[in-house]
C-alpha cells in the first residue's frame, strides 16, 4: 500500500465551502531516497552477527570477546562508530552503563547495565528536540533467568536492533535541525530495566523527546495456530489517556471528548500517515492499547514519564519463535532463529521507522498555544495559534476528523496562524501542525479551549 500523493484541501470561507482547491503533499525526495537506501541484505548481516554472540542474555558474561551481552554491545558500538565517519562529526557514540543490583525478580547478581546510544546532533543550537528509536539487544531462553544456554533472538529483538542499526547507517549522512537518538536497550527481557534507566535519566536532565518509536519483534510474516503470512502490515500500539492524569486534566479530557487524543496516540496516526506516504506495500495498522496483552515494551517507561512513545510489532506472531529453548517437539520446531525471517519485510518496517524519523527532524517544531474559541454558538470553528519555537515555516495544516474516525480525514492549509472553518466544533475535531519550507509536517497538536472572548480571525480564503 503507497500513498505518494495525498491530498489536502485549501482552506475556504464559510460562504465558499464549495470551492476548496485540493493541494497535493508529495515525498521529500530525500527522505524518500533515503528509504530507497534501507537495505534487506545489511539488516540480516546485522541480525546474522548479533545471533553469532550465541547469547545475549543481560545476565549472561561481559568478558567473552565473542560471546554474551557484553560482546554484543560492543559491536553495535562498532557499528556506530563506523558510521560516525560518514557524519561529519554529527553522529557521536557511546555505551550509557549503570550497575543494576539485585533486585529479588529477575536479576539475581549486580549487573552492568548497558544501552547502546548514536546521537545524531541536531544542526540547530537552539533546537533541543529529540526524536528517539530503540530496539532491545538482550535475548532469553525460556527461563528468563538462563543466562549461558543458547538465546539467539533472531527476532525478538535482534530484528528491532537492526532497524535501528540501519537507521543510523543512512541518516548518518544527512543533517537535520533536530537531534535523533538511535539506542539499543538492554535488560529488557529482565524487566525494561534499560528503557526504564534511560527514560528516567531523560525526565530528570529535562530531555525534550517530541516522539519515541520502540521496535520489538518487527522482522517475521507469520503466526503460529492461525498460521497466517503477511508482510504487508506492522501494528503500532499507542495508549489513549496520559499515563498520569489528574482530576483537572481528566475533566478537560472528558469535556473535549479527547479520551482518543493523547500524546501516543496523536503519534500512531502521524507514523500510519507518514510511514505510509513513503513504504510501498505496507498498511501501519493502529492498535489502541499500550502493549499486547501480558507482554511490556521498552516504550512504557517513556509512556509514564510524559513521553510520547509507541510500539511496532509485526501483524502476526509466531509464539513458536519466542521465548523459546531450541528444540523439535512433535514435530514443531521452536527456537527464534534467522531462518524464520522475512528481510524483505523488516526492510519495509525498517524504512517506514526512517521516513519518520526523517520527516520528524526535518520539521519545525509544533505550534505553540492552539486554541480553538468556543465563546459564541454557531456552525463554524475557528482556531488559532502562535509561530513554533524552531524552524521556518511556509505555513499551517489544519486537520479535521469526524469524531468516530481514528483517522484524520482532512487538512486545510493556510499561511495564516488563524482561520475560521465551514465545519462545527460540535461534530469535528481538529488539529494543528507546523509545515516547514519543503514540506515536512510537525506531530499535530489539538486545540484547548480559548477564554470567554472571541479573537478576532480572518475567515480562510
Amino acid at each position: 500500500m503507497k500513498y505518494a500523493l495525498i491530498t489536502v484541501l485549501l482552506a475556504v470561507s464559510v460562504g465558499a465551502a464549495k470551492a476548496q482547491s485540493p493541494v497535493i503533499i508529495q515525498q521529500d525526495p530525500e527522505i524518500a531516497q533515503m528509504v530507497q537506501e534501507v537495505s534487506a541484505d545489511s539488516l540480516q548481516a546485522y541480525v546474522q552477527a548479533m545471533v553469532s554472540y550465541d547469547t545475549r542474555s543481560t545476565l549472561s558474561t561481559q568478558k567473552e570477546a565473542k560471546r554474551g551481552i557484553g560482546a554484543a554491545r560492543n559491536w553495535v558500538l562498532s557499528k556506530f562508530n563506523q558510521f560516525a565517519t560518514q557524519s561529519s562529526g554529527r553522529l557521536t557514540a557511546y555505551i550509557d552503563t549503570i550497575t543494576y543490583m539485585p533486585d529479588g525478580k529477575r536479576v539475581d547478581v549486580p549487573i552492568n547495565l548497558g544501552n547502546v546510544m548514536g546521537v545524531l546532533k541536531g544542526t540547530d543550537p537552539d533546537d533541543k528536540r529529540i526524536f528517539l528509536i530503540s530496539g532491545h539487544l538482550d535475548s532469553r531462553r525460556t527461563d528468563v533467568m538462563d543466562r549461558t544456554g543458547t538465546a539467539p533472538g533472531a527476532n525478538d529483538d535482534a530484528s528491532g536492533c537492526a532497524a535501528v542499526i540501519e537507521c543510523a547507517r543512512v541518516m548518518s549522512r544527512h543533517a537535520f535541525p533536530a537531534t535523533v537518538i538511535f539506542v539499543t536497550v538492554s535488560g529488557e527481557e529482565q524487566g525494561l530495566l534499560g528503557a526504564h534507566f534511560l527514560a528516567d535519566k531523560a525526565r530528570k536532565q529535562h530531555w525534550d523527546i517530541e516522539a519515541m518509536l520502540n521496535n520489538d519483534i518487527v522482522g517475521s510474516n507469520n503466526s503460529n495456530e492461525t498460521n497466517i503470512i503477511n508482510n504487508t502490515q506492522i501494528r503500532v500500539f499507542s495508549e489513549g489517556l496520559p499515563y498520569k492524569t489528574d482530576s483537572a486534566t481528566a475533566a478537560a479530557i472528558r469535556q473535549m471528548g479527547l479520551e482518543n487524543d493523547g500524546k501516543a496516540r496523536q503519534l500512531a496516526r502521524y507514523v500510519k500517515e507518514t510511514g505510509e506516504r513513503y513504504v510501498a506495500n505496507l498498511e501501519v495498522v493502529l492498535i489502541y492499547r499500550n502493549d499486547r496483552f501480558l507482554r511490556g515494551g521498552d516504550h512504557s517507561p517513556f509512556v509514564e514519564n510524559g513521553y510520547a512513545a509507541v510500539r511496532f510489532t509485526e501483524m502476526n506472531e509466531n509464539f513458536y519463535h519466542q521465548h523459546q529453548d531450541l528444540r523439535t517437539e512433535n514435530g514443531i520446531e521452536y527456537g527464534d532463529l534467522v531462518k524464520f525471517m522475512d528481510f524483505e519485510y523488516l526492510r519495509k518496517n525498517a524504512a517506514m521507522n526512517l521516513s519518520n524519523l526523517a520527516n520528524l527532524a526535518k520539521a519545525p517544531s509544533m505550534p505553540e498555544e492552539v486554541l480553538v474559541d468556543v465563546a459564541g454558538l454557531g456552525n463554524a470553528t475557528t482556531l488559532h495559534w502562535k509561530a513554533p519555537l524552531h524552524g521556518k515555516v511556509k505555513g499551517y495544516y489544519v486537520m479535521m476528523r469526524e469524531s468516530s474516525s481514528a483517522v484524520w480525514q482532512k487538512k486545510f492549509f493556510t499561511a495564516d496562524t488563524n482561520i475560521k472553518l465551514p465545519y462545527s466544533k460540535d461534530n469535528y475535531f481538529f488539529a494543528v501542525q507546523s509545515v516547514g519550507e519543503a514540506g515536512n509536517e510537525s506531530l499535530p497538536v489539538v486545540p484547548k479551549v480559548a477564554g470567554r472572548q472571541s479573537v478576532p480571525v480572518k475567515p480562510a480564503k
